[in-house]
């Protein structure tokens, strides 16, 4: 059986100093859901105690999923630059 967590152990990433994920924090501030902070599979997204959205995007998976899934269109997403963002190697 194959175990999810077992897979996602084998990641690796290179950081760059630049996000490839921008997040507009005024529609943030309006969103009833903010259904980023539910649906990122990296736990990317979360919601601060005044209701703003801090993002750590050197662990993003890179899937798109919040870009999808925004209904507010504030999140602004790009694959990283050229020899940066996540590693697969399954073995």
């Amino acid at each position: 059986m194959v175990v999810i967590e077992d897979k996602l152990s084998l990641l690796r990433y290179n950081a760059d100093a630049e996000t490839h994920i921008r997040v507009d924090s005024a529609r943030c501030r309006t969103c009833p859901h903010h259904v980023c902070t539910h649906i990122c599979p990296a736990g990317c997204y979360t919601l601060s105690d005044d209701s703003e959205i801090l993002l750590s995007y050197t662990g993003c998976l890179e899937c798109g999923t919040c870009r999808v899934m925004c209904d507010q269109e504030a999140i602004d997403w790009n694959y990283p630059r050229g020899g940066f963002g996540v590693s697969l190697r399954y073995t």
